[in-house]
């Protein structure tokens, strides 16, 4: 992990992530933290988290960005190579600890691939 400041606005948007497995979205987030954090704000600290390898982001449905906790990344290299669930009924997206095998692709080198899965969480199929 990079060298964090830990600036208040850092704090605010960490404690977010603190008791959550699941993923939050950048909607969300300026949502939540509209009395104590502006938009412009809010963006750069998750660039920064990300950037120093504490969130990592993936794209869900519509094309809305998403952030979750790293699991033993740095600031500079990502391990979070996981699929990502959303479900289309209540909108919860997680990390799938699952491993997915990514063909060889002749005459090219992968540095970074997104699957989202989409279907019905386990609470929605109840």
């Amino acid at each position: 992990m990079g060298i964090i400041r830990k600036t208040q606005s850092i704090e605010i948007l960490l404690a977010e992530f603190k008791n959550t497995v699941e993923a939050i979205s950048a909607i969300e987030l300026i949502k939540r933290l509209n009395l104590k954090l502006n938009k412009t704000t809010v963006y750069r600290v998750l660039e920064k988290l990300e950037d120093d390898g504490v969130l990592h982001s993936f794209l869900g449905k519509n094309g809305i960005k998403w952030y979750a906790k790293c699991n033993s990344c740095t600031h500079s290299k990502h391990f979070d190579t996981h699929p990502h669930f959303q479900c289309l009924n209540c909108g919860k997206v997680d990390c799938l600890e699952i491993k997915v095998n990514l063909p060889n692709i002749p005459n090219r080198q992968v540095e970074i691939s997104q699957i989202l899965i989409q279907g019905n969480c386990e609470s929605c199929c109840n």
